[in-house]
C-alpha cells in the first residue's frame, strides 16, 4: 500500500512539473520564438531593399493655363473652356555607384491603381501622359487620356519617340504627365481692357476663380520590374500646388519641386 501511495505522488508530481512546462513555453518560449521570427522577416525585408535601388527623389509640377476666346463686338471677350493644367516630370534615381547593371536598369514600368482623393470643386480633372517636348505647354493630347492603367514602352536606343509612353532603360528621362481640370469657367465675358489677354494662370484672377476651388490630390502607384526579373513598386502622392508665401498661378504660371525621397520596395 505504501508503495502504491508513493507511485501515485510520483505520477502526480510528475504531472504537475509537465503542466508547469507547458505553461512556461506558453508564456516564455512560443513568444519569444514569435519574437526572432518577426526580426528575422524585418531583417529580410530590410536586406531586400538596403541598397536602394530605384528611388523618386524628385517631382518637378509646372502649373499654368488655357482657355478658348470670342472677341466680341461691343469690345468684350467671352471665355470658354477655362482650362489648368499642371506638368508633372518624375524623376526615378537609379545610380548605384554610377554603374549600370541588370538590378538597375529598367525591363518593364506601369502606373497603376490611379485614384483622385480629393477633386477641385470647380472644373473636370483628368490625367494625361505627356510627351517631354511639350512640358510646360498647354498641349493636350486627347489620345493620351489615362483611364486606366499606364503602361511604358523601355528602349536602350540613343533616341525614343516622346510621342508615345517611352522611357530610356537607364532611367535617363522622367516620366511626364499633365494633370488637366478642364471647363472651370465658360461663357464669362472680360470687359476688354489696354492690356491685351495672356492665356496663362493669370486668366483665373480675370474670371474670379479661387485657388481654393482648384484644391486637387491624387495617388498612384509606379511599378518597376529590372532585368534581373526583380520587381519593385512606389506609390506617389501628388497635391498640385498653385501658390506660396510670395507666388502663385494667378502670376502666370507657378512652379514648384518637390523632394520626396520615396524608395521603391521589392515585392516579388
Amino acid at each position: 500500500m505504501k508503495f502504491s501511495i508513493k507511485k501515485i505522488s510520483f505520477v502526480a508530481v510528475f504531472t504537475i512539473l509537465v503542466f508547469i512546462l507547458i505553461f512556461l513555453c506558453n508564456i516564455v518560449y512560443t513568444p519569444l520564438i514569435s519574437k526572432l521570427f518577426f526580426e528575422n522577416y524585418l531583417d529580410s525585408i530590410l536586406d531586400k531593399d538596403a541598397n536602394n535601388i530605384f528611388t523618386i527623389d524628385k517631382i518637378v509640377l509646372f502649373s499654368s493655363c488655357n482657355a478658348e476666346s470670342t472677341i466680341n463686338s461691343n469690345s468684350t471677350t467671352t471665355i470658354n473652356n477655362l482650362t489648368q493644367y499642371t506638368d508633372i516630370a518624375i524623376f526615378i534615381n537609379n545610380s548605384i555607384d554610377d554603374d549600370f547593371s541588370a538590378e538597375n536598369t529598367l525591363k518593364s514600368v506601369a502606373i497603376k491603381d490611379f485614384s483622385f482623393n480629393t477633386t477641385p470643386s470647380s472644373g473636370n480633372p483628368n490625367l494625361y501622359y505627356k510627351n517631354l517636348h511639350n512640358f510646360a505647354t498647354p498641349d493636350i493630347v486627347e489620345e493620351n487620356l489615362i483611364s486606366s492603367d499606364l503602361d511604358f514602352s523601355v528602349s536602350s536606343e540613343d533616341e525614343i519617340d516622346y510621342n508615345t509612353p517611352t522611357l530610356f532603360n537607364n532611367c535617363a528621362n522622367p516620366i511626364t504627365l499633365s494633370y488637366v481640370n478642364s471647363s472651370i469657367a465658360n461663357n464669362y465675358t472680360i470687359e476688354n481692357t489696354d492690356n491685351a489677354i495672356t492665356y496663362d494662370g493669370s486668366l483665373l484672377k480675370k474670371c474670379n476663380i479661387l485657388l481654393s476651388d482648384l484644391s486637387c490630390n491624387f495617388s498612384f502607384t509606379v511599378y518597376i520590374e529590372n532585368n534581373l526579373g526583380q520587381k519593385f513598386r512606389c506609390p506617389v502622392y501628388i497635391s498640385i500646388p498653385l501658390e506660396n508665401d510670395v507666388y502663385s498661378i494667378y502670376d502666370g504660371n507657378y512652379t514648384y519641386t518637390y523632394n520626396p525621397n520615396y524608395s521603391f520596395l521589392m515585392y516579388e
